[in-house]
């Protein structure tokens, strides 16, 4: 039956790569699980031949039903525009204009080292009606990325009730754990019932070339965020260790996804969210690790099942950078903290050939995922085609066949 789903997905992804571009939103029945009940791609944005490609689509809800969404210009790699936000108050049909968030652009900062800003999520929070806007702070010289970074860390602004915007403010963590950097960028988190929140971060001093992962507990007043407690520290040795650490609560634990650099990824689980289990690498339920390559994955939470949405080795991408194409999502059994193999199915599909011009190939590395109704969630990304540095801005609908309680 597995292998007959698997054979029935890569069907589905070679028909879709004509159908996309010129047919509009598509459904992908996923026939091995109940709980969804389709996902419809639609473009958001058209960036593949020409004007402006859109890149780290992140999204929430605020109380009035309105989706903020902020995104960046991409360019070439790690190398980004100012953020820029807009809204729709129709569900996705239609948007306001695309603008820069006040203080989120570029800056000199020393000599011909530009410091600038980015992998910014959006979460609203309910004590202190606010929306608070979270990223990293990242630095150019001469218009590139470059390795040797001074030290980086995480930003936030904040929009008030009334639209007001705060000046960019630093998330403050002395530890020496962290002197070469310490970032939470494209970080999903956690805004507990009392207003505190929850941060997943990674993070090496100057000496380690390793990251390692942990959480933070921070108080927030509706102005400024401070650290109150720090988690377990969680390591791997493997070149640059653990990275992009994502957290979610579901029922009365949770749970960390992590980017590897050992062919694997991890998930980690914790009844406070701030000790933390030895990381377990992602697999099928009967045992398999699955292949993945230093990628983000994401989760996907229902008030009855928790999912996952990630990248992986498969039999077409083998040459495609780190895999970065098709996106997956699946099931999570929280039991054995592994993914039941038949419901996985393919989100937004490999375009192209990705044996023989894998850089033409469509990216899906850095993406978005969360609920927006009862009965929908979205994932959004931002493609990327290595061999030009553009894409569109993609969204996928998920639609649930019964009501996600925890959406109010």
């Amino acid at each position: 039956m597995n292998a007959q789903l698997g054979r029935t997905n890569r069907v589905i992804a070679r028909c879709l790569l004509a159908l996309m571009a010129v047919a509009g939103p598509i459904a992908l029945a996923q026939s091995s699980n109940d709980l969804i009940q389709s996902v419809t791609v639609s473009t958001m944005h058209k960036g593949r031949d020409g004007g402006i490609t859109w890149f780290l689509p992140r999204f929430c809800v605020l109380p009035n039903k309105t989706i903020f969404l902020t995104k960046q210009e991409i360019s070439g790699s790690d190398y980004y525009g100012p953020l820029h936000w807009q809204e729709s108050r129709d569900n996705g049909k239609t948007w306001s204009d695309a603008k820069p968030v006040p203080g989120l652009g570029r800056f000199p900062y020393k000599d011909d080292v530009e410091e600038a800003a980015s992998d910014f999520t959006p979460e609203y929070h309910p004590p202190t009606k606010s929306l608070i806007l979270l990223g990293e702070i990242i630095y150019y010289r001469n218009g590139k990325y470059f390795p040797e970074q001074p030290q980086r860390f995480p930003v936030y602004v904040i929009r008030d009730a009334k639209g007001n915007w705060s000046e960019r403010k630093r998330l403050k963590w002395d530890d020496p754990r962290n002197s070469a950097i310490y970032a939470m960028g494209s970080s999903q988190f956690v805004i507990l019932p009392n207003g505190d929140l929850l941060l997943p971060v990674s993070f090496r001093p100057k000496e380690r070339a390793a990251f390692s992962v942990t959480t933070l507990l921070c108080s927030f007043d509706g102005k400024t965020i401070k650290v109150k407690s720090v988690g377990t520290e969680l390591k791997n040795d493997v070149k640059r260790g653990l990275l992009e650490p994502q957290l979610i609560q579901y029922r009365n634990k949770y749970y960390l996804t992590i980017r590897a650099e050992d062919e694997r990824g991890y998930i980690s689980e914790s009844s406070d969210g701030l000790h933390w289990s030895e990381p377990k690498s992602w697999a099928w339920d009967n045992g398999e690790a699955l292949t993945m390559s230093t990628t983000q994955q994401h989760w996907l939470v229902h008030s009855d099942a928790l999912y996952l949405s990630y990248t992986r080795k498969a039999e077409a991408n083998a040459n495609v950078m780190r895999w970065r194409a098709p996106l997956y999502l699946a099931q999570v059994d929280v039991a054995s903290m592994q993914l039941l193999r038949n419901t996985e199915g393919i989100v937004f599909p490999l375009i192209g050939d990705g044996l023989n011009d894998p850089t033409r190939v469509p990216h899906y590395g850095n993406f978005h995922v969360g609920n927006i109704r009862r009965d929908e969630a979205w994932i959004a990304a931002g493609e990327v085609i290595p061999a030009n540095f553009r894409g569109d801005m993609l969204l996928a609908r998920v639609k649930w066949r019964w009501a996600n309680r925890l959406i109010k």
